[in-house]
């Protein structure tokens, strides 16, 4: 890989990595783990762009493919936590 295209790639990336701080996270039960397991891979604006679409069963099947398709380290134990901040906060209405 040349410098070039090195130094292209570090950029883009540090572009990119402050946009999890453009939209704050609700202050509610359970967003330390969405904190811990959903923004460290992606932007909060993910989670208000899908909230109005979203219901029980639409997060609960977002959670479990970012764990199954896309590795998400996510506890087991976490889910339910993270699931129920997203409905809460997030759900469709």
């Amino acid at each position: 890989m040349t410098k070039t295209a090195v130094a292209i790639m570090l950029t883009l990336a540090l572009s990119v990595a402050p946009a999890a701080d453009k939209y704050k996270l609700k202050q509610a039960p359970g967003v330390d783990k969405v904190r811990a397991n959903c923004s460290i891979c992606h932007s909060n604006d993910y989670i208000q762009l899908n909230s109005p679409f979203l219901d029980r069963k639409g997060w609960d099947a977002e959670v479990t493919k970012m764990i199954k398709a896309f590795g998400a380290p996510v506890k087991p134990e976490d889910v339910s936590e993270i699931v129920n901040y997203l409905v809460t906060n997030y759900g469709k209405e």
